[in-house]
């Protein structure tokens, strides 16, 4: 089951950086007030006809070892726990426990 949720998560993140640009062309043409609203209306069918998964909020932020959702550090995407054994276990180099 966890490998789903990996496989899923990394399918919505891939199709929302596919639609970003389009997305976020529509989004700005829809709220451009100086366009006809006939032309807006049109835009703002175009961007419902996007995919639903094509948008970053879609994409849950998870833990890539134990896809835990909550505390997940962003920029490795784990979480602290995993983090925590990764570097009593000596896996990165410059990390290690404190004490005090």
């Amino acid at each position: 089951m966890p490998e789903n949720r990996n496989i899923s998560d990394n399918m919505r993140r891939m199709l929302a950086e596919k639609y970003e640009l389009r997305r976020n062309l529509y989004k700005a043409l829809c709220r451009d007030p100086e366009l006809p609203s006939d032309m807006r209306e049109q835009h703002r069918n175009k961007l419902s006809k996007l995919p639903r998964s094509s948008t970053f909020t879609r994409a849950r932020n998870q833990c890539i070892f134990t896809d835990r959702p909550r505390a997940v550090y962003e920029f490795f995407r784990f979480s602290p726990i995993v983090f925590r054994e990764l570097a009593s276990w000596g896996a990165w180099t410059g990390v290690k426990k404190a004490c005090w």
